[in-house]
């Protein structure tokens, strides 16, 4: 080859009779499309589609209730926290509905205290109160302890003082200073009460 001849880049080459260079990625085609030797025969392939398709509505179908179970779950918790937030919020809503009739009654009382006072009209009054809000708090689990005449219960009772006489047995309680209450059976107060001890017996 002489110096003049043009030169020819590698690319505009033309090909070489005999040469066994292939491309790669066209073989590959090739196999593919001419359906040459596959490692499974042609039903075990279809066979397999169909487990992978079914497997696939599967995972989907699974995948679908999983996200309505989550929606439920968060709408449950959404609805719970309403629900705990309300119970809070109104928890007192029947028993302050139970007291507004005493409220009414106390009213009642005052605007007629204003006037000529009848003191046995206004005594049947207070009365009719204090049954009212004995009612009410009795709806809610709430009764009072009046120990008067018992033995001296500590449990439920505290003792303001002792008091020597021969007119009751000795601790037994003999007068009740201020009532105790229970709500649904637990003391919430005391029952602040004087208790009866012996008399001492003169010496000698």
């Amino acid at each position: 080859m002489s110096s003049t001849e043009p030169k020819q880049s590698p690319s505009t080459r033309p090909d070489i009779a005999g040469t066994d260079a292939q491309p790669p990625v066209e073989t590959a085609l090739t196999v593919e499309e001419e359906g040459l030797e596959l490692p499974v025969s042609h039903e075990e392939f279809e066979g397999l589609q169909r487990e992978l398709d079914q497997a696939l509505a599967k995972a989907d179908e699974h995948w679908k209730l999983y996200l309505g179970a989550h929606a439920e779950m968060e709408n449950l918790r959404k609805r719970a926290e309403r629900e705990v937030q309300n119970a809070h919020k109104f928890a007192l809503e029947r028993f302050f509905g139970e007291l507004l009739p005493v409220c009414d009654s106390l009213e009642l009382g005052l605007a007629a205290a204003s006037d000529a006072v009848d003191i046995a009209k206004l005594r049947e009054g207070v009365e009719l109160t204090l049954r009212q809000l004995t009612m009410a708090m009795e709806k809610f689990g709430a009764r009072e302890v009046n120990p008067l005449g018992a033995k001296f219960d500590p449990g439920q009772q505290e003792a303001m003082a002792m008091l020597p006489t021969d007119q009751a047995e000795p601790n037994t309680v003999v007068q009740v200073v201020q009532k105790g209450y229970l709500l649904n059976e637990r003391l919430i107060r005391p029952a602040k009460v004087i208790v009866a001890q012996a008399v001492p017996r003169p010496a000698g």
